[in-house]
Parts: structure tokens; C-alpha cells; sequence
């Protein structure tokens, strides 16, 4: 059987060998005959498929030009027919030989499927009903030298879709809806914050600390300075700096960097808006991204009602808030808010299966999380904001007046995901060097996600930073939900890959 696969593929390599190399033959003929396609600089096209369907009383019998790639052709006789794709979709193309000049007709029926073309015609119906362009004259624009999978999906891995994404648009144009939702979500975005009085800046991606999050940086060296320099993991500690200095209400969106796994929800690069509004509190954080989810999902889909991951998601307005003690306690049976010391709470956590890692502090705030973390999390599927988490894993965040072991911050959960994360962020600058001072010792002991202390953040503090709201959102994750992928590799147009041999 082995043997039969081994001649089979060779069959096939063969096969391809030849294909390839006609298509090469087809260029130099071309080339040799003066009608080389790569010398051609512009096409002007004033229509494409999506027009012409759209207005096609009013367009029938006029002369139109499209561009776009050659997807079948059938005929080449006197008469051919072509389909021909742009970037709003296909339109049929019907040429007759005794239409058009007879050398350029003998070429256009050469032409392969992926070829690119610039095509001048009148708009017609067949008579079979269906909205064409009538070819008058085609130039060839640009000579696909490869030929297109027939069967994309069939064909190849789900992974090579990934490392050949512009094959992937070519022969599945569904993957665009994707993207074109992505789009839109990022421009209502823009529109929300800039409507409500927020201004957009830019913060530097490389910075000589790693702040703003627990996470494992990328490194990198600057040669002229001769220093390391870390790929930024959050957007937060730059932008605080810009409300001490009375920029009142300030985002970014922009890429983030972590050097961290991959899976279904996690790239390394992702994309973020991180939102800071003075005078505001994660209350009215929580308005906010409620709000702007919500008027998204209404505005790019028309409806609250999405499905992701095989549930039916309801984004209208009027979202639970529920404290991460009282979560714990409604789906684990552990009372955090009756137990007062660390060696009780860790004893509740392991009774539950729930390890503290080995770098963690085996204390109340850390036990409390991790029975959210390990147990809770995933079985959150409406959209959940749970609010006042430990102070422990909250190294950024303002504590709470009623209680100091929590923090003024929530995540929003939707279909066990997190969405985003935002405080009553910390202004106390004392507070501040005591939490980065915990950061550093966890970092001492191994836990490269830990933070680093940053002297120039801190001094900004003691400037003075009034009270003040962020937020911090996950655009791939939204995406995510938006157009119901269940892998943020289909919301990112080209995601990590491991390089191939």
C-alpha cells in the first residue's frame, strides 16, 4: 500500500510539474508576442460585480469595466464563459469570437483560471437570466502562475489556510465576512470613544520595562543603545501617565505582544483598546463596555442574538454583576467571605481540587481566585461581569473601601471567555510601590509573568492621578463572538505559525 501512495504522489508532483510549467510556456509566448501582462501599470475599472447586480435595470445595455481573477471558464469555442471575481463578489462574463478582435479572443481562451484581468463589456442577461457582462475587449493584468486548489477546504489543512491566507480569500470569499466584521467593529469602536469625548493616542511598543500586566514579554536588543528592550504586554502604564498629565479621557488601539502559548483564544500578537477616563470608577466602566458591545453586535449584525460556540448568546443590554466571592460560592459551595485566614482558605481550595501554583503566595486572595480561575470560569456563558477581585492578582487596581483583601475591578465573561478587564485604577503611589515590590519578589522566585518596578510610573503617581476608570478590551475575542469563529486564527489575517521546514 505503500508503495501504491509513493507512485500515486509522484503521479501527482509529476502532474503538477507539467501544469506549472505550461503555464510558464503561456507567460513567454506572451511575452515573445509583445502582450507581456507585467508591463501593464493600471487598470481604471468603474463598476464591479456587487454594482452591477445591485443596479442592473439601470446598468443593462451599458458599457461597463470591471477587473478581477478568472474562477472558471467554460465554453472556448466560439463562445466562452467566465466567471469572474472581485472584491465584491462575481459576475459571468459571455464572449463571442465574432464580438471581438479574433487575435485577442484566440488569447483570452488561453487564458488560465486565476488569471487577472481588466475586462470592458455591456451589461446584458442571458438567456438563461443571469446578469452578465458582455465582453467587448480583456486585458490581461497579471499571469497566475500557480494554479488555485479546486477544493480549498478538501485540499488542504485548516492550518494552511492560515499560512496561505491570500489563497484562503481567493477560493472561500465567505472568509471575508470575517474580516469586513472586524473592520466595522474597530470603526464603531473609534466612533463610540470619540463620541463620548475620548481622545486616541499612541504609546511606544518597545519600552526598557515590562509593565501594565502579568505576562511573559518578548525581548529584543537596540543596537545603538546597546540595551534590552521588551515588546509592550499592555498599553495601561503609558496611558495613565497621560491622565496625570490632564488628558482627561484617552485609548489606544494597537498590538500586544506575549510570549505565551497558542490556542483557540490566544495568539501571541493581539490587539487591544485600552480606554482611561479621570474622575470615573469601574462602574462606569462597566456601563461603558456594556454599551459598546452591545451597540456593535446591533449596529454590524442587527440583532443582541449571537451564536458562538454552540450557544445562543443574548447581548442585550442589562448584564449581571456579581462579585468573584459570590460566583465561587453559587458554583463551588466555598464561603470566601466566612473565612479569615490564608491556611483555611487554601484548605477550602484543595478540598475542591483546586492547586495554588508554585509561585503563588498561599494566601486568602489567591485561593479565592484560583477556585474562580479553576472552577468557575467555565461555566460563565451570558455575558457576566464579576467584579472585586483579591488584591493579590490585582496589582494595578484601587482597593476596596469596604473590604482591603479586594480590588474595584471586574472581567467580563461571555461563553466562558474573558472579554476585558478594567479597575478603579490604583492613583495611592505608596500602595503602588508595595504592590510593584510584590511583583518583583514573585519575579525573584520564578514567575517570569510577574511585573518589574517601574521608578518613572511611580513618580508619575506622586505627581498626582485623580481617581480614575480603565478598561481594557480584547478585539480578537469580540471579533471572535461577533462573527462566531471558534479560533482567534479566523479573526487574525495572518496569525503565528511555526515555520515550516
Amino acid at each position: 500500500m505503500a508503495d501504491k501512495n509513493n507512485q500515486t504522489g509522484a503521479a501527482e508532483q509529476e502532474n503538477l510539474s507539467q501544469l506549472l510549467q505550461i503555464r510558464r510556456d503561456k507567460l513567454k509566448q506572451l511575452q515573445e508576442g509583445g502582450n507581456d501582462p507585467f508591463t501593464i501599470t493600471r487598470y481604471v475599472a468603474d463598476s464591479d460585480s456587487a454594482r452591477i447586480k445591485e443596479n442592473f435595470d439601470a446598468l443593462e445595455g451599458k458599457e461597463v469595466s470591471v477587473a478581477g481573477r478568472l474562477m472558471s471558464k467554460r465554453g472556448m469555442g466560439k463562445v466562452s464563459f467566465c466567471d469572474l471575481q472581485d472584491k465584491s463578489g462575481r459576475i459571468q462574463l459571455y464572449a463571442r469570437k465574432d464580438e471581438m478582435d479574433a487575435e485577442e479572443y484566440d488569447r483570452f481562451k488561453k487564458y488560465d483560471i486565476g488569471d487577472i484581468v481588466g475586462v470592458h463589456g455591456v451589461v446584458f442577461r442571458t438567456q438563461r437570466g443571469e446578469m452578465s457582462v458582455r465582453v467587448v475587449d480583456v486585458t490581461l493584468l497579471s499571469k497566475s502562475l500557480l494554479p488555485l486548489p479546486e477544493k480549498f477546504h478538501g485540499l488542504t489543512s485548516t492550518e494552511l489556510r492560515y499560512r496561505q491566507r491570500y489563497v484562503d480569500l481567493i477560493v472561500n470569499p465567505e472568509v471575508k465576512r470575517n474580516f469586513m466584521i472586524r473592520s466595522q467593529f474597530i470603526k464603531h469602536v473609534r466612533d463610540f470613544m470619540d463620541g463620548r469625548g475620548f481622545m486616541e493616542v499612541e504609546t511606544p511598543v518597545l519600552n526598557t520595562i515590562s509593565g501594565g500586566a502579568t505576562a511573559r514579554p518578548f525581548v529584543t536588543h537596540h543596537n545603538t543603545l546597546d540595551i534590552d528592550m521588551y515588546m509592550r504586554i499592555a498599553t495601561e502604564l503609558p496611558l495613565k501617565r497621560l491622565i496625570v498629565g490632564g488628558m482627561d479621557r484617552v485609548y489606544e488601539i494597537g498590538r500586544i505582544f506575549r510570549n505565551e502559548g497558542m490556542d483557540p483564544k490566544h495568539n501571541p500578537e493581539f490587539t487591544t483598546i485600552e480606554l482611561y477616563q479621570a474622575y470615573a470608577d469601574f462602574n462606569d466602566m462597566m456601563d461603558l463596555f456594556e454599551d459598546l458591545l452591545a451597540s456593535a453586535a446591533q449596529k454590524i449584525l442587527g440583532t443582541y442574538q449571537v451564536q458562538w460556540q454552540g450557544e445562543d448568546i443574548d447581548l442585550a443590554p442589562g448584564w449581571p454583576r456579581m462579585p468573584m466571592h459570590e460566583a465561587v460560592k453559587q458554583y463551588c459551595g466555598i464561603d470566601f467571605m466566612a473565612i479569615s485566614s490564608d491556611e483555611e482558605a487554601v484548605a477550602a481550595a484543595k478540598s475542591i481540587g483546586v492547586e495554588l501554583p508554585e509561585t503563588a503566595d498561599k494566601t486568602w486572595g489567591n485561593a479565592l481566585y484560583e477556585c474562580f480561575d479553576q472552577r468557575v470560569e467555565e461555566k460563565l456563558i451570558q455575558p457576566t461581569f464579576i467584579t472585586m477581585h483579591p488584591v493579590d492578582v490585582s496589582p494595578l487596581a484601587k482597593r476596596s473601601p469596604k473590604d482591603p483583601r479586594l480590588t474595584e475591578r471586574f472581567e467580563l465573561f461571555i461563553c466562558h471567555s474573558e472579554m476585558g478587564n478594567a479597575f478603579s485604577e490604583l492613583n495611592d503611589p505608596i500602595d503602588q510601590r508595595q504592590r510593584f515590590q510584590k511583583q518583583v519578589e514573585l519575579r525573584d522566585k520564578g514567575d517570569d509573568e510577574a511585573g518589574m518596578m517601574d521608578e518613572d510610573f511611580l513618580t508619575a503617581l506622586e505627581y498626582g492621578m485623580p481617581p480614575t476608570g480603565g478598561l481594557g478590551i480584547g478585539i480578537d475575542r469580540c471579533v471572535m463572538l461577533l462573527t462566531g469563529a471558534d479560533s482567534i486564527r479566523e479573526v487574525i489575517l495572518f496569525p503565528t505559525m511555526k515555520p515550516l521546514d
